[in-house]
């Protein structure tokens, strides 16, 4: 049974550069940079009809592909930090993506994701890191900025038998528009969906 999360890739160069700002909080489990990505919807745990599924009704998505920045680096859980991140500026064209994949898991009869979308890069993920040490390592990294990239696609990832941060599987891929409406953005074809 695959767990499934749709998400936006991060360009090698970028991830490189997300990398540096990795160390000096004991005990964080860091991601792997060919990892990192921008989860757009988790699905969750899924039976393989329904992944199919999925996988079908995301090629119905017709977006136009679109430019992101990341912008600041902070933390989730407060005075408990259980994770570091590297933040994504706010865009309109990426918050219109993720509510169409949200309308289309609803509409599959997935339940409404419980947290409100905050877009992000997960850096690290952290067990009982001191609020502390995170709160140094935020006033030395906060001020990251990445360069803005073009987002040409969007994907469906699978991971098996992981508490998170990979590996990944691509399941399927689908590029977004070009500007203009004009077609398919950059060479990536069509997803070949999900194993049967």
């Amino acid at each position: 049974m695959p767990r499934l999360f749709t998400a936006i890739e991060i360009p090698r160069d970028i991830a490189m550069s997300l990398s540096f700002l990795r160390g000096g909080i004991s005990g964080a489990r860091w991601i792997d940079p060919e990892y990192y990505h921008v989860t757009l919807r988790f699905v969750g745990d899924v039976n393989d009809a329904v992944g199919r599924d999925i996988a079908l009704m995301l090629g119905q998505v017709r977006r136009p592909a679109f430019d992101v920045t990341l912008d600041g680096v902070d933390q989730f859980g407060g005075h408990k930090p259980r994770a570091v991140f590297a933040a994504v500026k706010a865009s309109s064209a990426l918050q219109e993506l993720q509510a169409e994949h949200e309308r289309l898991m609803q509409r599959l009869g997935l339940g409404a994701e419980g947290r409100n979308f905050k877009p992000h890069v997960t850096l690290a993920r952290l067990r009982d890191a001191s609020p502390r040490q995170v709160a140094d390592y935020l006033a030395a990294r906060g001020p990251y900025r990445s360069p803005t990239f073009h987002v040409p696609r969007f994907v469906l990832y699978s991971s098996r038998d992981s508490v998170g941060g990979g590996p990944y599987v691509v399941e399927a891929a689908y590029p977004l528009l070009a500007s203009g409406g004009g077609g398919p953005a950059g060479a990536s074809p069509w997803p070949a969906l999900a194993r049967a």
